[in-house]
């Protein structure tokens, strides 16, 4: 376990932060994120149907702070997450990164990992601007929201090895993604390599969440990278199933030629 460095400095509100008490109520309650799946999926479904003979609202105002909001969640724990895990880095190696699970309890990160996996409860509220705007909603937008959430919540409670880097990278790809939400939302146009930069950094997301599990699997054998095969399992085939549905939403959204988009549209 690493030991708290007197480099890192610590806000009041991360120090004073009850870990121990966060992972139990965690124990207790992770499977409400079932419930919390099935309402949203209750609502999304029923709000279609709901939303199909009624006009489309125009809610950009509202859909601008909701973005700007997790837009700085996300980049205020990007940089809290990433300055605890280059310090594990720099201080016990790669290894030590993936298998040590001071990133629950340690200094600095131990507040937002716990902010981390109670966001993903939140950030279901995204559906909703989908469906009350009317606009297409994917199987990719909908099952990923669902999977992040139950696997986070179910991972959490048992501290496991690689949650240090699934976190991290997360929240920056996070960042990004909500601040071009935002700024879209607010009318302004983003070139479109910005777009194709995130649709990126979310397949090497996936890619480097495949390539942590792994490691966890091959250093669990060696006693020293806590976790338990069921969740190797899980992380395994979320993690492929999201390296291929955003390979597909990045080829069929900026590769796949136009005239055989217009074609299969005739």
């Amino acid at each position: 376990m690493l030991q708290e460095n007197e480099t890192l400095s610590e806000y009041s509100f991360e120090r004073r932060f009850d870990e121990r008490g966060a992972i139990e109520w965690m124990q207790a309650n992770w499977s409400k994120a079932f419930v919390f799946s099935a309402l949203y999926a209750a609502l999304v479904f029923g709000g279609q149907h709901y939303m199909k003979p009624r006009p489309k609202m125009n809610l950009r105002r509202p859909l601008v702070l909701w973005s700007l909001s997790l837009a700085l969640f996300s980049i205020i724990g990007a940089v809290r997450t990433g300055s605890y895990m280059l310090h594990i880095l720099s201080s016990s190696g790669f290894r030590r990164s993936i298998c040590d699970q001071s990133f629950y309890n340690g200094p600095v990160s131990k507040f937002w990992a716990y902010a981390f996996v109670l966001s993903k409860a939140p950030e279901l509220g995204d559906t909703a601007f989908i469906v009350l705007r009317k606009q297409k909603l994917l199987f990719l937008h909908w099952y990923h929201h669902i999977t992040v959430l139950l696997y986070s919540w179910y991972s959490y409670k048992d501290m496991v090895a690689g949650g240090g880097w699934f976190m991290t990278m997360n929240y920056v790809v996070h960042a990004l993604m909500y601040s071009y939400y935002a700024v879209r939302a607010a009318g302004l146009r983003v070139p479109r390599p910005f777009a194709v930069l995130i649709t990126s950094a979310q397949i090497v997301q996936m890619f480097m969440g495949l390539a942590v599990t792994g490691l966890v699997y091959r250093w669990l054998q060696h006693g020293d990278c806590p976790s338990r095969i069921d969740n190797i399992t899980w992380a395994a085939l979320m993690y492929l199933s999201y390296l291929l549905l955003f390979s597909n939403f990045f080829y069929q959204t900026y590769m796949r030629p136009h005239s055989a988009k217009t074609s299969k549209a005739e």
